[in-house]
């Protein structure tokens, strides 16, 4: 792929769990990867749950992360696109990260055209009516009144509270092996917008299970696995996709 525009798309690096030196070690191995395909690199796609939790208050944001931040904001003054899809740990981003990194902000799926291939993309948290819990309780997190009333806590309270709660959904809900097509609702969404739209990819995060599956006669699933356990992404050349693997090993694990 060599000479061609690239597009990247990173998910669910988790920011900040389970504990700082984890984390910060992670954090240094994603900046080693946007260093090395600075060079590449036409757009880039952070498609939700870059951090454990993030909520931006009038005049303050969660500390940390400033190796990462700064790295976007090098990416972003050097001309390459960035765009950050809020995911279900990091939804209430707001402008900061428009504001201080230029990037660019999307908290609903994208439609996009590259080299005549037409993506969509999205995080994938509460999509489709598959998971009624849940939107119930983004409507709830969404709330302009409940965010308010958030932000009047003072932020040593409201992040402790936060990163509680984040823990124990991962423990209330851990990540379960791949359960075939017919119950994967990611794939299932998937196959309902392709009666409405012609879309060769579905790009997602959000499952933390890397993979590429044709469906139907001309479009393919992928899904960007996480860093947690998989330290995956994926490259797009304008032609196919492949999925790499970039820690302990770098390797494709898929294309298509």
């Amino acid at each position: 792929m060599t000479g061609k525009k690239q597009y990247y798309f990173i998910s669910d690096l988790h920011l900040g769990s389970p504990d700082h030196e984890q984390s910060l070690k992670r954090e240094k191995q994603a900046v080693t990867l946007l260093d090395d395909i600075a060079d590449k690199a036409t757009e880039i796609y952070l498609l939700g749950d870059i951090f454990d939790f993030w909520y931006e208050w009038k005049h303050v944001i969660p500390k940390g992360f400033v190796r990462f931040f700064g790295k976007i904001a090098e990416l972003s003054d050097a001309g390459i696109i960035v765009r950050f899809f809020p995911g279900n740990h990091d939804l209430w981003a707001k402008d900061y990260f428009k504001k201080e990194m230029g990037m660019y902000i999307h908290h609903s799926p994208f439609l996009t055209d590259i080299n005549a291939k037409k993506l969509y993309i999205a995080h994938g948290d509460g999509l489709g009516n598959y998971d009624k819990t849940y939107n119930l309780l983004k409507k709830i997190f969404c709330n302009k009144f409940l965010q308010w009333c958030f932000s009047r806590l003072h932020p040593n309270l409201a992040i402790s509270i936060a990163q509680y709660w984040s823990g124990k959904s991962r423990q209330r809900h851990p990540i379960t092996p791949f359960l075939g097509e017919e119950k994967e609702w990611l794939i299932q969404y998937s196959k309902e917008l392709l009666h409405q739209y012609n879309i060769n990819y579905f790009i997602y995060g959000h499952r933390h299970l890397p993979d590429i599956r044709k469906i139907g006669n001309y479009s393919k699933y992928i899904n960007l696995g996480d860093w947690l356990e998989h330290f995956t992404y994926a490259v797009f050349d304008g032609e196919s996709f492949s999925v790499m693997q970039y820690y302990p090993e770098h390797k494709p694990l898929y294309t298509g």
